[in-house]
């Protein structure tokens, strides 16, 4: 019967891949703060919003412009919090990105690269429609 022995792992890349398993963790927890916060700032303006359409002694007009303006700005809000967030992330997995191996690093950099594309499509779409 054949011996086989498994070979044993270099501890940089090792501790290479508990990095980038802790980074993506935090960038996790991030992500879910990020979209904590931005439920409770939804929930805060549609009260607001409610308050607003419940008063009788404004016209009609005056409080569609006025739900046109905090959806708007509830819109243009939400994209710059996530596009901050997005950058931070990127910027903590890029030093993480330059110690893998070759291949592996121009494949995460085609993948970042076709990820803005079409964020940056996305973004402008949804932009285009709040105003």
């Amino acid at each position: 019967m054949p011996e086989f022995t498994i070979p044993e792992f270099n501890t940089d890349l090792t501790r290479a891949v508990q990095d980038l398993a802790n980074v993506a963790r935090d960038a996790t927890y991030v992500a879910i703060g990020a979209g904590v916060i931005g439920f409770q700032k939804a929930q805060v303006r549609r009260q607001a919003l409610i308050k607003r359409l419940g008063d009788p002694t404004i016209d009609l007009e005056g409080r569609l412009q006025g739900v046109r303006s905090d959806l708007t700005g509830a819109v243009h809000t939400v994209d710059a919090t996530v596009e901050d967030l997005i950058l931070k992330v990127e910027a903590a997995f890029a030093p993480l990105e330059d110690r893998l191996p070759a291949p592996a690093r121009d494949l995460a950099r085609q993948a970042h690269a076709q990820a803005r594309e079409a964020r940056t499509q996305v973004r402008s779409r949804v932009l285009a429609v709040a105003g």
